[in-house]
Formats: C-alpha cells, structure tokens, sequence
C-alpha cells in the first residue's frame, strides 16, 4: 500500500478507536504497550469490517486475510499493512496464532449464521468473536494464569453482549438476531418487532432482562483488575470501566434501545476507571 493510503487507513483505524464503548490504548501507556494494543485494535477491527462491510465474497476475503495472517508465524511477511504492523507485536511477546485465528472463524460464522436459539449457543459464539481479545491483550502483558485468563473471558464476553444490545436495530436490518430465540419467545417479542421506531413493553422487558445478564458477567469477570499490577491493571481496568458505562447508558433507554442512544460517555468511563484502578 502507498504511505499515503497506509495513513489514510491508520487515521480511520484510529477514528473507529474513538468510537468503541472501552479505551482500546490509554493516552498514560508507554509507546510500547500503546502501539502493542493499536495494533491489535487494528486487527480485530480489520477482520470485523472485512466480515460486515467488505463488497464482494466476505467469507473468500476473510480466508484470504487468514492466508495471509499465518505468514506472521510461517515466512514472517505478511503482506497486508494491518497485519505488517501486527507482525512486531507477536514477535516481541511471543503471542500465539490461535486466538487470532478464531477472530476470522466467528466473522466467518457472521456469514452463515444470523440467529441463535439459546443463551449459550450466544455465549459459544462470544468464545470466538470476543474472549481471544482479551487472551490477546494479556499476552501483550506477559500474563498466561488461567484464574486471569478466565477473568478476561467473562469481561469480554459482557462487552460482546453489551454492544449487540446497543445494535439490534443495525444487526436486524443486516440481516442478524443475537437476541436468543427462545428469549423472544419467552418475553413474547417477534422478530418484526425489532424493526419498529420504538420498542414495544414486551421487547423492553427483555433489553432489561438482556442488560442485567451481561451486567452480571461483567460484575463476576471485575476482579481481574485486582490480580494484575503496572499497566496491565490499567489497561483492563479500562475495559471493565467501557462495560459499566456502557451497562449504565443502556439502563437509562429503560429498555428502548431502538428508540434511544445507548452510548456511554468518556467523562463516566474514565471515573469507573479510576474506581476500578483505586
């Protein structure tokens, strides 16, 4: 790619950033982790845009970007920018293949399939598109434990949820339901409901039900930020500060999240973050 477009693409990465609902790199890191974690912010979010947005055959894309990405561990020359930027990375921490390897598997599943019958066929689908940033993010840190790695997994796994609350409306209009099917028929809400301007008391009560579930994950996996010290602490602790703000911001759509913003604000994140650091 020319350096022009090498920037253009940084610089749109680096937008993209500002809109997550977590700090993906804290302005207070050293350049070393703060590059580490731009870089895989680039990565994940490389994969997730060639999976939802790219023209053409998505599932070939991503195989070919998969193709790609194992030359990082094979001849050491990836070609792709994101993933010549990522290469260091791995390199100075010895990261594995594998976790990067189920980022692709679970937008390769966004392909085929566009709805879940149950709560835990969602949270196996969470184990590939959200648990392995965070197995990422601590192996930038040097830290493997498995009471931490599963810590992690809980965290990301209620920030996954948490942004599929705020998005149904965007995710049904593409063609997706993350909403459990046995939740709709529970809470008796039909799929058409999802296309309305407002929710209706029914698809409320379950964006409630919906919020509180994720919050509890979140509440559980907290504790992670208490087994890590230096920058590590930090920077997770950012990511469960995101979560609480996000939780919070959906709680005060009273479960209207067609009609109502779910955004949590930075000021709110950056007060759970020194609570959470304190």
């Amino acid at each position: 790619m020319h350096p022009d477009g090498l920037q253009r693409e940084q610089r749109e990465l680096g937008r993209r950033e500002q809109g997550e609902n977590f700090p993906v790199a804290l302005k207070v890191l050293p350049a070393g982790p703060r590059e580490a974690l731009h870089a895989v912010y680039g990565y994940a979010r490389t994969v997730d845009d060639l999976g939802d947005e790219h023209q053409g055959d998505r599932s070939a894309a991503l195989r070919s970007f998969e193709e790609d990405l194992d030359r990082i561990w094979t001849t050491g020359q990836p070609v792709h920018p994101v993933l010549r930027r990522l290469l260091p990375v791995v390199q100075a921490h010895g990261l594995q293949a594998e976790p990067f390897h189920r980022l692709i598997q679970a937008n390769l599943q966004d392909q085929t399939v566009t709805r879940y019958p149950t709560f835990a066929d969602l949270l196996g689908y969470c184990r590939l598109s959200a648990d392995p940033v965070g197995r990422i993010v601590l192996g930038v840190f040097g830290v493997s434990d498995p009471e931490t790695v599963r810590l992690s997994d809980l965290v990301c796994t209620a920030l996954q949820l948490v942004e599929h609350w705020q998005d149904v409306a965007e995710d049904r209009r593409a063609g997706r339901i993350y909403l459990p099917q046995e939740d709709l028929t529970t809470y008796g809400v039909a799929e058409t409901d999802l296309d309305q301007p407002t929710a209706s008391d029914a698809l409320r009560e379950l964006m409630l039900y919906e919020t509180e579930r994720a919050a509890m994950l979140l509440d559980e996996g907290a504790p992670i930020v208490r087994r890590l010290r230096g920058w590590a602490r930090v920077s997770v602790a950012g990511f469960v500060a995101g979560g609480q703000a996000t939780v919070r911001a959906l709680r005060r759509t009273d479960g209207d999240v067609l009609a109502r913003t779910a955004r949590p604000s930075k000021a709110e994140t950056v007060r759970l973050l020194i609570k959470a650091v304190a």
